[in-house]
């Protein structure tokens, strides 16, 4: 890792600590491995590592990518080394942001009484997010798991001023049998009677584990009772579904670490999806 993302391998545990370890650095590390070592794969082979996966899609490198180079995603199939638990996590929910606005009336805080909060109203955004129940939908016998929580809050002009406007931003992770319009026509609806600007969205994709190039990959990884998890969070899964291309998620690390402080990753997990991906890679056709 750079030394702008320290880390710290516990030699008594076997676990790497630090944050990116697991999301993703230790599937970027299986990449490099298999990149570096595979003699002869057995498939023809395309390693993509790129920036800003995280942000705002318009600057996702695979994006930009599809665009300037289309010709480099051609592919029958595609593995995102995404945290996994070294098992194959089908799918990915999509994801949208949106800032939910409320306005008031500016006034010198000796005098509070003269003008409208704005930070204060917010409060009653707040409350229909603690409300929130979220919608587990079975879908090809995976259970996945939405999502709404505010993510930022923006307001206030100075120290002595009562604020006149108010920014909630609020992320929703949607299940893949939702539509981004119907996903953005839910949250319009849950915050009925606030000003609700869409700032970014993007697709989910469903399972697809009917798809042969999956399957196949999941009884080679997995065996007969290969273990399938849904994958909640957003991968670029869905970009390549997309593009038609059948793809899913698989790399070490567990992903309900992904994004805390005390992110970690077993230097055994990355091992054994390097080893499975040589033997994947290395097999007779």
């Amino acid at each position: 890792l750079n030394d702008n993302l320290p880390s710290r391998l516990d030699e008594e545990t076997g676990l790497l600590h630090g944050l990116g370890t697991c999301d993703m650095k230790g599937g970027d590390a299986v990449i490099l491995r298999l990149a570096a070592t595979l003699p002869e794969p057995n498939r023809d082979l395309t390693f993509v590592l790129y920036e800003c996966e995280e942000i705002d899609s318009e600057f996702n490198g695979l994006n930009l990518l599809s665009q300037s180079h289309p010709e480099l995603l051609t592919a029958d199939f595609a593995i995102l080394m995404e945290p996994s638990n070294g098992v194959v996590e089908a799918g990915c929910q999509g994801t949208l942001r949106v800032d939910v606005r409320t306005t008031g009336e500016r006034a010198h805080s000796a005098r509070s009484w003269k003008g409208v909060n704005a930070i204060h109203k917010a409060a009653d955004v707040l409350a229909r997010l603690n409300s929130y129940e979220a919608r587990k939908p079975v879908i090809d016998g995976l259970e996945y798991h939405e999502g709404l929580n505010a993510v930022f809050v923006r307001g206030g002009v100075a120290g002595n001023v009562v604020p006149d406007e108010c920014v909630v931003e609020v992320n929703y992770r949607f299940a893949p049998d939702r539509s981004e319009a119907e996903a953005e026509q839910f949250v319009r609806d849950f915050f009925e009677g606030f000003e609700v600007t869409l700032t970014d969205t993007a697709p989910g994709a469903l399972p697809g584990l009917d798809r042969p190039a999956a399957k196949a990959f999941i009884d080679a990884v997995g065996g007969p009772d290969a273990v399938v998890n849904p994958k909640f969070g957003w991968t670029d899964v869905a970009r390549f579904t997309v593009l038609g291309v059948p793809a899913v998620n698989f790399g070490p690390g567990d992903p309900m670490l992904a994004h805390k402080q005390e992110e970690f990753v077993p230097v055994d997990q990355i091992r054994s999806c390097e080893r499975a991906l040589t033997d994947w890679l290395g097999e007779t056709r």
